[in-house]
């Protein structure tokens, strides 16, 4: 799963590859197609900053994680 996002973080791959695999199991049992799928994500992130980080240091953080995002996804044009 070391394709996704790139991560420089005090917690394992384990840890992170675990709650992934939860979480698409998740999206998977539900058969919940893909932009349904980005949409609860994206939802999750913003009630994430929204309610767990101060204020001042939201938009910081948003673009960090809007980067990082970016420069994880692949530009081949296949699927």
């Amino acid at each position: 799963m070391s394709q996704f996002m790139p991560q420089s973080s005090r917690y394992s791959d384990e840890k992170v590859e675990g709650l992934l695999s939860d979480l698409v199991s998740v999206l998977e049992k539900n058969h919940t197609p893909v932009d349904l799928s980005l949409m609860v994500l994206g939802n999750m992130v913003t009630n994430l900053l929204n309610t767990s980080v101060p204020p001042a240091q939201r938009k910081m953080i948003a673009e960090s994680f809007a980067n990082a995002l970016l420069s994880s996804v692949k530009e081949d044009k296949s699927h």
